[in-house]
């Protein structure tokens, strides 16, 4: 029997794996031997693709930007992926933007602007690299969840309903996708040490109640957060649909 956690030969897509979680993602992809397409939006790819070269594996990135996605630009970073790769067996639904404010405060076009990057494009997507597993009866998606998918958070209503969102989705393809071969799940990071929570660690009182709150002491490493993705991504992980992964260093468990 070989390595149920080999990747060898797949080829998968990773959104916003230029930088944090989905960089560490792409890069133990490429680790466990798939070739890996990366979205990005800002963040330069060129040394994350250097990394996945080094490894030998063939690498690729395209710039989108998920705010107001649409059914064709969806199509494009997928066939995008399937051209520069040869195919795509697996889809990292990471790419994912926070908005902090009051929540009496909060314009609708933030609200907007959160649900459109961290649920539109994650479910346009999907459906886009659902519609080629599907027809071919095989393949894995996983979507970048949050501990704030099972708790409210403060200050992030728009960032709490989508990551809430998420797991119903990752249920709801579940049902529908895995009698076809496509395992969908989901990864629940906790606090990492990413763009996105630049504020909080920058705040002493705020990362203080953080990681008094967090058994293992401290915020989690994006690499820490990409085995999850690996698992999932794998044979390891034929019989799993519609499950979430928790790497949140026991902040649930308080």
């Amino acid at each position: 029997m070989g390595n149920p956690f080999d990747l060898t030969g797949r080829k998968a897509l990773v959104t916003g794996g230029a930088t944090g979680i989905g960089e560490g993602i792409a890069l133990a992809l490429a680790a466990a031997g798939a070739d890996v397409a990366l979205t990005y939006r800002s963040h330069q790819p060129e040394e994350t693709l250097r990394k996945i070269e080094g490894m030998g594996r063939t690498a690729a990135a395209v710039q989108a930007d998920f705010t107001g996605m649409d059914e064709p630009a969806a199509s494009e970073v997928t066939d995008f992926a399937k051209d520069a790769l040869g195919g795509l067996d697996i889809l990292v639904n990471n790419a994912g933007i926070i908005h902090r404010e009051e929540s009496v405060d909060m314009p609708l076009d933030d609200w907007r602007r959160v649900l459109s990057v961290n649920l539109d494009s994650v479910w346009l997507l999907s459906q886009a690299a659902g519609r080629h597993m599907v027809a071919r009866g095989a393949g894995k998606i996983v979507i970048v969840a949050s501990v704030l998918s099972s708790q409210g958070g403060l200050r992030v209503p728009a960032y709490a309903a989508s990551k809430h969102a998420v797991l119903g989705l990752t249920r709801a393809l579940c049902n529908e996708w895995a009698p076809h071969g496509v395992n969908v799940n989901a990864v629940a990071p906790g606090y990492t040490a990413t763009d996105n929570t630049q504020a909080l660690r920058d705040d002493p009182d705020r990362s203080k109640a953080l990681l008094d709150r967090i058994p293992a002491g401290r915020f989690a490493e994006p690499s820490e957060i990409a085995g999850a993705a690996v698992f999932l991504a794998s044979d390891a992980a034929s019989y799993c649909h519609g499950s979430v992964v928790t790497v949140d260093g026991g902040w649930l468990a308080r």
